[in-house]
């Protein structure tokens, strides 16, 4: 990880201390900034290859500074908050975050994550499968990390297009939470099953009206799967 940069946008300056000079003596580059405008400032100068996003900052919140960051890059972002509430860790989900850390926190288990976070990044990004899946009204590259809907590029977060890639490889077959979380996220993801339902909630929302010939359907006490119709 030597080299790799990390942008730490957070309004408590002890936790900023605590995080650089630990992550600086595992050969991370760090950056911090201590509002939420700095923060996407900063993203854009700075180019980091993982962001940490407090949520409750000053001028701008991480809820806002998540949102446009995902409006100009796939950068992984971990969330890290003292607000631990399910609703939260959807939300901050929902919003196109890949993991979420509640303060207090263990440093090493934070570390562990985004090693974690970047490993998956990494190895996404290194793949060479030119392999285009395609269905009526839909393509979908892992390569470009593109979706076509109807013969139209729609915006999509990777991780939501890597689920829906593995599923449609794997069509009319049923995953369970965890063989998806295992799957698509990774075995030393150290989050929980509810991420799979997030995301499958927001493919579904993109993928409304788009066909009647395929669904990406719920298979109740079981899983999900990407169902071809007769």
């Amino acid at each position: 990880m030597i080299g790799t940069k990390i942008l730490i946008v957070d309004d408590d300056l002890n936790i900023c201390e605590a995080l650089r000079l630990h992550f600086e003596s595992e050969g991370y580059e760090i950056k911090v900034a201590n509002d939420g405008v700095e923060g996407v400032n900063y993203f854009k100068l700075y180019e980091p290859d993982l962001v940490l996003l407090d949520i409750m900052l000053p001028k701008k919140d991480g809820w806002a500074v998540c949102r446009e960051i995902r409006e100009v890059s796939s950068k992984p972002i971990i969330m890290v908050t003292a607000k631990g509430e399910v609703f939260d860790k959807v939300l901050g989900l929902e919003m196109g975050a890949d993991d979420f850390v509640v303060k207090p926190f263990d440093m090493k288990e934070l570390a562990v994550r985004i090693k974690a976070v970047l490993r998956r990044c990494n190895s996404h990004e290194s793949q060479n499968d030119d392999e285009i899946i395609k269905f009526e009204n839909i393509e979908i590259s892992l390569q470009k990390y593109e979706l076509k809907l109807k013969g139209k590029s729609v915006d999509i977060p990777p991780k939501e297009l890597e689920l829906l890639y593995f599923l449609a490889s794997n069509y009319n077959r049923v995953f369970t939470r965890d063989q998806l979380l295992d799957k698509v996220w990774g075995f030393d993801y150290l989050g929980d099953s509810r991420t799979v339902d997030v995301h499958v909630k927001r493919l579904r929302e993109k993928l409304e009206g788009v066909s009647d010939k395929w669904v990406l359907k719920t298979v109740w006490g079981v899983g999900y799967k990407f169902e071809l119709l007769q």
